[in-house]
């Protein structure tokens, strides 16, 4: 029922021919990169873009309007250029923390691109950065529930085919982890294989999370609005925007049409950024996956504020210090262990401020201001079953359960059963009251719902283009077929093309790759039919794909793609 999305043919930029004279060599680089530190200001279409095969530069080798940069040219080995660890705002450190984002300085000398920058500071959790790095392996575990990442951590990454084709559509991805941790390094988001089968710019984010990037408290900025309004993270998203909006062409892609693409918390921020006035036409088209437009109210964050307050005061009596002077004056980590030491790490976001957040968000939606952005919305369809810690209903401690999961052959699964992840209370899974019924509570309440809401207010509005999917994939090796299913955020390596070594790893196995493989070659040609058209139907479907709230559910077996439809209005 699938066809293979056809692959465009991937060029290889032109060798310079080499000499045998090092003084010549080193003469060329010299002329080179001083070329392009004293290039002057860009100003034509082309300046500065992807030239690969060009024999006068290096085809990684950009000026973007900060400064010139170099990524790694992996043309003969996956197809693509990449530019990691790009700064687009200042650190925001000492007191920069809790203000809005500074655009970063310019520099003037070369500066490398080829490593991903810090995750930012976070409670450590699955989807949390390891604290050797901003790495996934086994020592994620040792992190857990204690400060990773550093608060010096807006960058941005940025993806492309090795070829020399410009006026690429942008995709601008913004992770998922409750708004409270999550990296732009993690393997689930490496951007080659998405940027080389849709063809485009794939960029992904780092911003800030949890208390860093969601307060709202006396103090701040009082003659500030941005900095009352608490909501710095989405500030964050609202500048990396901006920055990939000046610079798409630099990188061979298409100022005027970037998707904003994001997952769980990260959808919720797609929504945002549709409704924030700070971002109004900044945002071409949205995919928001296994998220919808969810607000915390002004009272609440203040609240949640007083609470932290109260928690770091009774922490640090002799301090000499008080309310946010001396939130101000503890270390990142400090903060964070503050946090986890009172359960406060559940951070409100995002706040309806009434400035970069609407006090009404969802009369915005409903107003028309969004009529024209395609949508492309997706779910899981266990989206809960990724939150049994959340109600208890896990037997192992999270690092015991991290380190089953991460160590587990999917190929030789062995005697695992549902009974060594699961309380008895939950077991059977499929006995009424068990834990398929406790987990599809959650996917309603948390997940599913809030997406009919999101979408139901933008059809009011008039917009005709919105699309919806279902995802049903549940070929994993026993017993994670039952403990987790098509559970939360499983749909990721499939849009990104990546089954490598991450938090899913367990579910991928030698036998379904077959299956797994085509379903992603099919969802991978949907979104790049929709970031180019506005519609994710494409030939390869095999069957039409009607517009919300019809969904399209996906599916696969070992081998072969199943399709079909609902109606989820």
């Amino acid at each position: 029922m699938s066809a293979m999305p056809s692959r465009a043919v991937i060029s290889q930029p032109a060798g310079r021919r080499r000499t045998t004279s090092s003084l010549l060599r080193s003469v060329v680089r010299i002329v080179l990169v001083t070329a392009v530190l004293t290039v002057a200001p860009l100003t034509s279409a082309s300046a500065g873009a992807v030239h690969p095969g060009n024999g006068a530069r290096k085809p990684t080798l950009v000026r973007t309007t900060l400064g010139p940069i170099i990524g790694r040219n992996e043309g003969r080995s996956s197809g693509t250029y990449s530019w990691l660890g790009i700064p687009y705002a200042e650190p925001p450190v000492g007191d920069l923390r809790w203000r809005p984002p500074k655009a970063h300085r310019s520099w003037e000398a070369l500066r490398p691109a080829e490593q991903y920058g810090s995750g930012c500071t976070q409670p450590g959790r699955f989807f949390s950065p390891s604290p050797n790095g901003p790495f996934y392996d086994l020592a994620v575990r040792d992190g857990l529930q204690k400060p990773v990442g550093e608060e010096d951590c807006l960058t941005l990454n940025v993806f492309r085919p090795s070829t020399s084709k410009r006026n690429l559509p942008v995709v601008f991805f913004i992770h998922g982890g409750s708004n409270v941790v999550g990296y732009s390094a993690d393997p689930m988001y490496d951007g080659r294989e998405l940027a080389k089968r849709a063809q485009a710019v794939v960029v992904t984010v780092n911003y800030r999370v949890g208390v860093f990037g969601w307060l709202n408290a006396g103090g701040l900025g009082d003659s500030d609005a941005l900095s009352t309004s608490g909501n710095f993270g989405t500030l964050d998203l609202i500048e990396a925007l901006r920055f990939v909006d000046r610079n798409a062409r630099q990188f061979g892609g298409d100022s005027d049409n970037i998707s904003v693409m994001g997952q769980s918390a990260g959808a919720v921020n797609v929504w945002s950024l549709l409704v924030s006035p700070l971002a109004r036409g900044m945002v071409d088209k949205a995919i928001p996956l296994s998220g919808g437009l969810s607000t915390a109210s002004v009272a609440n964050a203040r609240a949640y504020a007083d609470r932290v307050i109260q928690a770091a005061e009774s922490d640090y009596p002799s301090s000499g210090m008080s309310g946010v002077d001396l939130l101000r004056s503890l270390s990142a980590d400090d903060l964070v262990r503050v946090l986890v030491k009172h359960q406060l790490d559940a951070t409100p976001a995002v706040i309806a401020d009434g400035t970069v957040i609407p006090s009404d968000p969802y009369a915005v939606l409903e107003s028309g201001v969004d009529r024209e952005v395609a949508v492309l919305a997706g779910n899981t369809r266990e989206e809960g079953k990724l939150f049994g810690s959340a109600i208890g209903a896990h037997k192992p401690s999270d690092y015991d359960r991290f380190t089953l999961q991460y160590l587990f052959n999917p190929d030789r699964p062995g005697t695992l059963t549902p009974s060594d992840l699961l309380k008895d209370q939950y077991l059977p899974v499929d006995k009424p009251g068990g834990w398929n019924d406790a987990a599809a509570a959650l996917t309603e309440s948390v997940f599913t719902g809030i997406n009919r809401n999101s979408l139901n207010a933008l059809a009011r509005s008039g917009n005709r283009s919105l699309y919806h999917y279902r995802f049903d994939w549940n070929q994993e090796p026993a017993p994670f077929d039952q403990v987790y299913g098509a559970v939360h955020a499983i749909d990721l390596p499939f849009v990104f093309h990546n089954f490598g070594h991450n938090v899913f790893s367990y579910a991928f196995s030698r036998q379904n790759q077959p299956g797994r493989l085509r379903l992603s070659d099919l969802m991978t040609a949907s979104i790049r039919n929709f970031i180019n058209t506005g519609s994710p139907r494409h030939h390869g479907l095999g069957r039409a794909w009607n517009q919300w709230p019809a969904s399209l559910v996906i599916d696969a077996d070992d081998r072969h793609v199943h399709l079909g439809s609902m109606d989820d209005g």
